[in-house]
């Protein structure tokens, strides 16, 4: 575990579900790694899922690298992507600056916490931590509605002082929609959490942004979706620097799962007007419940 022994020292950790890979030629790990990560990210995008939610998950499950390793790459997977979203959403409108920086800098603060707490624990209660996270995330995306235009009768305190309203113009209808934003409070204190969780496990926390924007905050679905890929962009980006300054980034792994990632999520957005969004996000949920119950089993000790 990085978190008790020097990076080092911990790169020379090899554990019984790693030892038989070392007969296995090296090349081998990063081509894999590539191809399981395009093939995600071609069912994250239409999927309306971060790609770190998958990566961290069935990486740590069945490639045999420290699971230190595997959420160091996480977050620049989720983080890549956001940072190649970010630009033009926020030309567009659909990212706003209001919006994003109040909840980043409350989330990017806890994500360091998380990051410094999940290097400090145990690699198993990392582990079961991770299982019941990843099988509390199916329950938010099967139970969690959505709705394009929320009603908000009117703005908090909170929200009026931070400017938390605006207008983008709607690209299928071409009209002006007006919005703002309530339940401030609300939204901090959860993005809070959502912070801790994305620096503790390394995974991207669009899936968590997302219904907290939308359904607590009133932000309509577009904006929420937007400005939650300029959030992620700066709260993966502070908890990746703890990752890299305790030794837990190796460009052997991250470099060929961003590479691949970004690939399938460019063929996967082409792929969104023709692919049935709803059976992909089953394939993706019925993963997610796969990865977690094994990650689970292997923090318990029950299986390899």
């Amino acid at each position: 575990m990085l978190g008790s022994s020097t990076p080092v020292l911990a790169a020379a950790e090899v554990t019984g579900a790693e030892a038989p890979a070392a007969a296995i030629a090296w090349w081998i790990w990063p081509l894999g790694l590539f191809v399981v990560c395009f093939f995600l990210g071609i069912i994250a995008v239409p999927a309306g899922v971060g790609g770190g939610v998958l990566f961290v998950p069935l990486i740590s499950g069945f490639f045999p690298f420290h699971l230190d390793y595997v959420r160091g790459a996480g977050l620049l997977v989720a983080l890549s992507s956001a940072l190649a979203a970010g630009p033009s959403l926020l030309r567009i409108g659909l990212a706003n600056l209001r919006v994003g920086l109040p909840l980043a800098l409350i989330a990017s603060i806890s994500s360091m916490l998380g990051a410094l707490l999940g290097l400090a624990l145990p690699d198993s209660i990392v582990r079961i931590a991770l299982g019941v996270a990843i099988l509390g995330i199916v329950a938010v995306m099967i139970m969690a509605g959505k709705t394009e235009l929320p009603n908000v009768p009117a703005s908090d305190r909170w929200a009026q002082v931070l400017g938390m309203h605006g207008v983008f113009i709607d690209g299928a209808s071409g009209q002006a929609v007006h919005w703002r934003l309530h339940r401030t409070p609300q939204g901090l204190v959860l993005f809070f959490f959502i912070g801790i969780l994305a620096g503790m496990f390394g995974l991207g926390a669009g899936w968590a942004n997302v219904p907290a924007l939308n359904l607590v905050m009133g932000a309509p679905l577009k904006v929420a979706a937007g400005s939650s890929s300029f959030i992620l962009s700066l709260v993966d980006s502070s908890a990746a620097w703890i990752y890299l300054n305790n030794g837990a980034v190796l460009p052997v792994i991250a470099a060929p799962s961003v590479v691949g990632m970004m690939l399938g999520a460019k063929i996967g957005a082409r792929l969104l007007s023709v692919l049935k969004a709803s059976l992909i996000r089953q394939l993706v949920i019925a993963m997610l419940l796969f990865a977690g119950g094994r990650a689970l089993m292997v923090g318990l000790g029950l299986g390899g």
